[in-house]
């Protein structure tokens, strides 16, 4: 299995633990033709540590990344990365994530 397809199965895994996302660049490129998944940028596969960049868009972190652990985890396992030591890295915290029951964030917006 390529290296692409590996990080298409983590992405995927990432995408089953509502309240994560992948952190990707702001600006998205502009040309159709771009021939990959732009999420695949927030995933560094390498032999003895594999990064995963991601956004929070749910609170509290601990449990979400408990689950984003399990999963990517399981994923390296099956494809020969079970000696890797896993990296999630939370690159920033959506405003979703701050809002109550009510709809506002704390400074009232």
């Amino acid at each position: 299995m390529s290296s692409q397809e590996i990080v298409e199965k983590l992405l995927a895994a990432l995408r089953e633990v509502p309240g994560l996302r992948a952190a990707t660049p702001v600006i998205a490129p502009t040309s159709p033709w771009v021939p990959w998944d732009w999420d695949a940028l927030a995933v560094d596969l390498g032999a003895q540590v594999v990064e995963v960049r991601v956004v929070a868009t749910a609170l509290p972190l601990p449990p979400l990344l408990d689950k984003a652990t399990v999963m990517l985890s399981e994923v390296l396992r099956q494809h020969g990365f079970e000696a890797a030591t896993l990296r999630i890295v939370v690159t920033d915290l959506d405003a979703a994530a701050l809002r109550d029951e009510t709809g506002t964030t704390p400074s009232g917006t």
